[in-house]
């Protein structure tokens, strides 16, 4: 339990948020969410100690440990990757260094003897004895191979050093559990398992993340940090945002009575109710709807991007047709090949792989960014496209702002240009900026921009929503869903794959499983889990 009082965190003149006070209870998720800049992270960082709040207190359950997921991914680099997932459980890691101690010493005394008993006695009660296999079996559901566990961190690449420090944070059923963006670097296989754990705890977790379909899994409660205040709300992110969208509805449309505004959000919350019996976490959630009041459902402050794409050209009936494409990295490493498929008209199709180059490299074939091992590609002749690649660096690399960046890709004016780039949220001030200054979120936003301007009737899209907001993610899914061109994209993001793709590919060393139906039919499919195993 973790409970929060009088709360007031400001920078400068700045204020996030104040007079805060709210209990997070036992066997609860909370589901951070606001806008970027709103605090998310920063509550996380007050309630962990590391940010000291301007006024007000936080405190744990009696005897209750707190655990948290750690950002920096460099500070264990000298210690062995079980020990680090160990220390996960300080009072256990604390323990066993201290037996250690003793045992080492040559002779040890009557007091040294005493003082090893009660060790050995609070180590068999905190299951010391199965800790070491407890953390291994952690690391290996988390997708770090065996042949690691005895490694020095060093030795790691960065994104298993993510899934290490993940490791560490579960690592000993803490009652407390802060996880700030879990799902980073982590495949959809692996974030699945995640969203099991979570959803068979009995603790108190504080969840910040981009991943809607993850937060929909795991969170039994949504906080929302909007118009300067932290609020409870019953339900998880789609609730959340299904509910504020009603009411934003209702606030435009000033014709509408009050009751039948009233009798519309009744209907809302019954309607999910109902959709929330068929999950996990029933009994919380479907408690917590029952008893809200629709006064509480209210819109939200957040702005959405405008993300529009249109087509300058109906496509023809020949999308694209690939035979027998091979690609190999420098190591000799096989990311697929013998793949084999046809685009039809109206198809998006998700391209999947256990190697994420393996997307990447087939999205720079076809782009004409790289040369295939083996096999060939045709696009229709009616076929245009727009490309979003997983690095953009290159397309920043200019002294130029923003207005005349974007006027690289398209045609129109400045203020035609300065109208694009308010839709996707760029203010009046900031149109000067240079594009090398731009951040991570900032430069998917102005290529998504780009990608408008080129009227494109096929978009090529890899990993979209990294470095996006909630709000620019749900717009660009939105928008998807009703796109009469083609897309072919890989992603990460459970909802987004759901929800836009019609067709899967999934890309091995040994050709390709490829199926015309929804992901979470693919995922689940014991035929298709067999043919996995066979071909990889």
């Amino acid at each position: 339990m973790i409970t929060v009082t009088n709360l007031a965190i400001q920078f400068g003149k700045r204020v996030l948020y104040k007079d805060v006070n709210i209990k997070f209870t036992h066997g609860n998720i909370y589901g951070v969410i606001g806008a970027n800049g709103a605090g998310k992270s920063t509550l996380l960082r007050a309630i962990s100690g590391e940010l000291e709040p301007n006024k007000g207190t936080i405190e744990l359950g009696p005897g209750e440990r707190l655990s948290v997921l750690e950002q920096d991914h460099f500070k264990y680099d000298e210690y062995r990757v079980l020990d680090v997932v160990l220390m996960g459980h300080q009072p256990l890691w604390n323990n066993m260094k201290e037996r250690e101690a003793l045992y080492s010493k040559a002779e040890m005394t009557e007091e040294d003897g005493n003082r090893a008993a009660e060790l050995e006695e609070k180590f068999a009660e905190m299951d010391g004895w199965n800790a070491e296999s407890d953390a291994a079996q952690m690391l290996s559901n988390l997708g770090i191979a065996d042949e690691l566990h005895n490694k020095q961190m060093a030795e790691l690449s960065n994104t298993e050093k993510v899934r290490v420090m993940l490791a560490k944070a579960l690592f000993g059923h803490p009652e407390n559990l802060l996880l700030d963006e879990p799902t980073n670097d982590l495949d959809l296989d692996t974030v699945q398992w995640l969203e099991e754990y979570l959803s068979n705890i009995e603790q108190t977790v504080l969840v910040v993340s981009h991943d809607r379909h993850f937060l929909d899994s795991v969170s039994t409660q949504t906080v929302d940090i909007d118009f300067g205040k932290v609020t409870i709300f019953a339900g998880n992110y789609s609730f959340w945002y299904e509910s504020s969208q009603l009411a934003l509805r209702q606030a435009q449309n000033q014709k509408a009575k009050a009751e039948e505004k009233r009798k519309e959000l009744e209907e809302f919350i019954r309607r999910f109710s109902a959709n929330v019996a068929k999950s996990k976490q029933t009994t919380s959630r479907k408690k917590m709807l029952e008893k809200l009041n629709v006064e509480e459902i209210r819109p939200s402050s957040r702005k959405y991007p405008g993300i529009i794409f249109q087509m300058d050209r109906e496509p023809g009936n020949q999308i694209l047709e690939v035979q027998g494409l091979k690609a190999v990295e420098e190591d000799g490493t096989v990311l697929f090949s013998d793949v084999n498929f046809t685009i039809e008209k109206g198809q998006k199709v998700v391209f999947l792989s256990h190697n994420p180059k393996a997307m990447t490299a087939l999205f720079e074939i076809i782009n004409g960014k790289r040369k295939a091992d083996a096999g060939e590609y045709k696009w229709g002749v009616t076929i245009t496209t727009a490309y979003l690649p997983l690095d953009n660096t290159e397309y920043f690399n200019k002294d130029m702002n923003l207005v005349d960046w974007l006027s690289q890709y398209g045609p129109g004016n400045e203020v035609q240009m300065k109208g694009y780039l308010g839709r996707m949220l760029f203010k009046q001030e900031e149109v000067e900026k240079k594009v090398n200054v731009l951040s991570g979120g900032e430069r998917m936003r102005m290529m998504i921009a780009r990608m408008q301007l080129q009227n494109a009737n096929c978009l090529i899209l890899d990993t979209p929503t990294n470095h996006l907001d909630l709000e620019s993610i749900q717009a660009f899914n939105n928008n998807l869903t009703t796109f009469k061109g083609n897309v072919l994209f890989a992603s990460h993001d459970h909802e987004f794959i759901e929800t836009v793709a019609n067709r899967i590919i999934e890309l091995t060393p040994n050709g390709t499983i490829d199926k015309l139906m929804n992901y979470d039919d693919y995922i689940y499919d014991e035929e298709i889990k067999a043919q996995k195993a066979q071909m990889y």
